[in-house]
C-alpha cells in the first residue's frame, strides 16, 4: 500500500477562471475599438480607396501603436480560448502540451510578423 504525501502536482486544471475571463473581455473591447477608429477613418477619407489611402491611415504612429496592440490582443485572446479548448477535449497530457506549444509558437510568429509589416523591418 503506497502513502501519499503532499499533493500530485496537477499539469491542466481550470484555475484560470476570472483572470481569463476579464481578459477575454478586454481584449475584446480593445478589438472593437480598433474597429471602431478603423471605421472612422475609412468613412471619413474621401474618394475611393486605394493602396495609398489604406497605407496612409496606418501610417501614423498612433495608428501603428493600436493596430500592434490589437494584434497582441487577439493573440492572447485566441490563446486562451485554444487552451481552454484543448484542455477541454485533448485528454493525453503529451498530446495537449505538443499542442499547446505549437500554438504558443504559431502565435508568437504571427505577432512577430505583424511587428514586422508594421514597421517595415
Amino acid at each position: 500500500m503506497s502513502v501519499n504525501y503532499g499533493s500530485k502536482r496537477v499539469v491542466v486544471g481550470a484555475h484560470y477562471g476570472l483572470r481569463d475571463w476579464l481578459a477575454q473581455r478586454a481584449t475584446a473591447a480593445l478589438m472593437a475599438l480598433f474597429t471602431i477608429a478603423l471605421l472612422v477613418q475609412v468613412i471619413f477619407t474621401s474618394g475611393p480607396i486605394g493602396y495609398g489611402k489604406w497605407a496612409g491611415i496606418f501610417a501614423a504612429q498612433w495608428m501603428k501603436v493600436l493596430t500592434f496592440a490589437v494584434i497582441v490582443g487577439v493573440a492572447y485572446h485566441a490563446w486562451v480560448g485554444v487552451r481552454d479548448v484543448l484542455m477541454d477535449y485533448v485528454k493525453p497530457v503529451w498530446a495537449r502540451l505538443s499542442l499547446q506549444i505549437l500554438t504558443i509558437v504559431w502565435l508568437v510568429s504571427v505577432a512577430g510578423w505583424a511587428f514586422q509589416v508594421l514597421w517595415r523591418l
